[in-house]
Formats: C-alpha cells, structure tokens, sequence
C-alpha cells in the first residue's frame, strides 16, 4: 500500500518533470481513488508539497500546482553551485580516512562506467559522488539542503540523452571529477572549491546548450 511518503515522492516527481503542470488542481478524492489510499496520508502530502513551494493551498478552492518556473529553477543552479563549493572545502577539511576511501571507491566506478561508455550508471555514480562530498562535511543543514536543490534539479532538468555527445560528455565529466578528487587526495580546500565551481559552471554551460 502507497504510504504519505510515497505519495509525496510520487506528486513530486510529476510536478517536477512538467507531467502535472503549472494551475492543475490536486483533488483530494480524485488521489485517494487514483493511489488507494485515505485522505490523510493525501492531505499530508499535499501539506509536504506546499511546504517545498510546489503546492499552493487556497481557502475554498483547493491544492493547485505551483511547480517552479525558469527565474526559479535559474535561482536553484546558481544558489547550489555557493553552497557545493563551500561544502567542498569544508569537506577536504573535515573528510575522515574512511569516507576518503569511500569517494575513491565511487571515482574509481566513474572509471569504469567511463570506459564502458554507460551513460545511466555514469550520472548515477555521478549523484553518489556529490552526495558522499556532502556527507563529509559534517553539516545537517548544509547536508539537507544540498539533497533538496539535487532533488529539484534531477527532476526538473533531466538529461536529454539524445542531445548528448556521450563519447565527449562522458570524457568531460571524468575530468572534472578527476580534479575534485585529486584535491581532496592532496587535502587542499582552495583547488577543491575550484575544481568544483569550474565543474558546476561547465555544467550549467552543457545544460543551456
């Protein structure tokens, strides 16, 4: 059975990638036949929704979609790059010997799924990448917030696979990922910050074009 937080995750998704679309009214009955489930578990999402801004409630009238428009999303990559090269230092900082492991593990399968030319695990490895970086920083907040504008950013700008010059892409991304880690190796904050802002610029770059 779908609880609230499959609900949740669910709406998210669907207002994120554009499939429920900016005015579209959530109707509580409509949810509870649609997923089989209760009314509280539907309200609670809804309450989950509108708390992330994606959902407005309005007296008498009901949950409508509010999604994010462009300025938005715009405001998202720009506020996430401060925060990830700012939580890169402090991680190179803070990193302890296991989670240093750790990060090379992942680097080292972005190696592998480079070579093999696997688009899907790439990115996905990728995600594991930027999330053990935020783990080590040792910050809750900073941690949640990160998760939060990677989730949005996920959903709302998906790759288009078919725009993509994978050979290159692919060669690219190792690169830049490659000189994140090797600041971390040399425990230096200052080019890890800079080796991450120049990533997250060159990212925002492949995304418009």
């Amino acid at each position: 059975m779908i609880t609230s937080i499959n609900l949740f995750n669910k709406l998210r998704e669907e207002i994120l990638t554009g499939k429920l679309r900016r005015g579209y009214r959530l109707i509580e009955a409509e949810l509870c036949k649609k997923y089989k489930i209760s009314r509280t578990p539907v309200r609670d999402s809804l309450i989950r929704l509108e708390m992330c801004g994606l959902v407005e409630n309005l007296p008498n009238r009901g949950a409508f979609v509010t999604g994010l428009d462009p300025q938005e999303i715009e405001d998202i990559f720009k506020l996430r790059r401060l925060y990830e090269v700012q939580a890169t230092a402090w991680a190179i900082e803070r990193i302890t010997d296991d989670e240093l492991e750790e990060l090379e593990e992942i680097f080292e399968f972005m190696e592998f799924y480079t070579m093999k030319k696997d688009l899907a695990k790439m990115l996905n490895i990728n995600e594991n990448f930027h999330r053990k970086i935020h783990e080590a920083t040792h910050n809750p907040m900073l941690i949640r917030t990160l998760a939060q504008y990677q989730d949005f950013l996920y959903y709302s700008h998906k790759i288009e696979k078919q725009s993509i010059d994978e050979k290159n892409y692919l060669t690219d991304l190792l690169k830049e990922h490659g000189s994140i880690f090797s600041a971390f190796r040399a425990r230096n904050p200052v080019e890890g910050a800079k080796a991450m802002e120049r990533h997250l610029i060159n990212s925002e770059i492949r995304r418009m074009g």
